[in-house]
Parts: structure tokens; C-alpha cells; sequence
């Protein structure tokens, strides 16, 4: 029964992302996450009492799959500098490969309590990236500063350089490039 009830929990949240990806967070309903999952509407509410659960488990799911990515790229690189290619490249490259889904991750206008998972997982970016600066200081490869302020700015301007060319579906072929320009700048990567 518990297998069955955790498959049953697993199909939801798989057909509410299938949705997101496809529609973003205001183009899904509980109705269409139910049919694309094939149970019915009151299974979801039997799983999620509200819209807002589904979805806050659904940013939840679709978030660390997200941070698991940057922090195994980042984790293959020796140096700070490739270490912060690798973040802004696996970062921006997978939400270029599902903008709908990225933007509805990152900026569109959702319920507070999905809105609270987004923050968690801006927090989860930027102890990643503390981690990484913080090493890079220690190492001699960065300048003195605090970690923990650089990489809360750094999450911000990268989610904020992305919503534009994710609202508009295209990016330009300099995109990421520059962001990694950008990125190793205001860290005082040495060219």
C-alpha cells in the first residue's frame, strides 16, 4: 500500500513539473496535474491539501535537482575560476534548455508558500558558491572578501541576468560567455 501511495505521490509531482515545464506555474492546475498523472483530482488533494503544497514540493523537487547539477559540475573543476564556470555554465545552460520551467523556478509570480522554497533554494546556491570563494580566498586564487556576501550577490545577479532571456525563450549565443566574465570579475578572478 505504501508503494503504491509513494508511486502514486511520485506520477503527481512528475505530471505537475511535465506541466510547469511547459506552461509555467500559472498554467497548471490541480485538474491537468491529475489527468497528465492519471488519477483523479481529490488523489492530488489526498497527497497535496492545496495547490500550494503540490507546487512547494514540485519547486522543492525540480530546486535541488537543479542545485545536485551546479554542485557536480563545480565539484569536477580544480580551481575557483573553473569552479565558477562550471556553476554559471551548468546553471544557465539547463535553465536555457527548459526556459519555461527555469522562469517559473526563478521569477514568475507564485503563491508565498512556493515563493518561500524559491528563497530556500537561493540560499542553497549561495552556501555553494560561499563554499567554493571562501576556498578560493584560503588558496590565494581570490582577493580577500566575505564569501557569504559575494556569493548571495552573485546568486542574485545571475538569476537576475537570466529572467530576461528566459521570459523571452532565447538567449543569445554570448549569454553565458559573458556571464562567466561577469562572475570571475566581481570575484577578482586574475584573467
Amino acid at each position: 500500500m505504501r508503494a503504491r501511495l509513494s508511486a502514486s505521490r511520485q506520477r503527481i509531482i512528475t505530471a505537475a513539473l511535465e506541466i510547469m515545464a511547459g506552461h509555467g506555474y500559472a498554467g497548471c492546475s490541480v485538474a491537468a496535474v491529475a489527468e497528465r498523472a492519471g488519477v483523479a483530482t481529490g488523489s492530488v488533494y489526498r497527497h497535496f491539501p492545496t495547490k500550494s503544497d503540490l507546487f512547494a514540493e514540485v519547486f522543492r523537487t525540480a530546486s535541488q535537482r537543479e542545485v545536485d547539477a551546479v554542485a557536480r559540475a563545480a565539484a569536477l573543476r580544480a580551481t575557483v575560476a573553473e569552479q565558477m564556470s562550471a556553476v554559471v555554465e551548468t546553471f544557465s545552460g539547463r535553465a536555457l534548455q527548459s526556459p519555461r520551467l527555469a522562469y517559473a523556478l526563478l521569477a514568475e509570480p507564485v503563491d508565498p508558500a512556493v515563493d518561500a522554497e524559491r528563497l530556500v533554494f537561493r540560499r542553497a546556491y549561495a552556501e555553494l558558491i560561499a563554499g567554493h570563494v571562501a576556498a578560493g580566498v584560503a588558496r590565494g586564487e581570490l582577493p580577500p572578501q566575505d564569501p557569504d556576501l559575494t556569493a548571495t550577490a552573485l546568486v542574485g545577479a545571475l538569476a537576475e541576468a537570466m529572467v530576461g532571456p528566459l521570459a523571452a525563450g532565447v538567449a543569445g549565443p554570448d549569454t553565458i560567455p559573458n556571464l562567466v566574465t561577469f562572475i570571475h570579475r566581481a570575484l577578482g578572478v586574475t584573467p
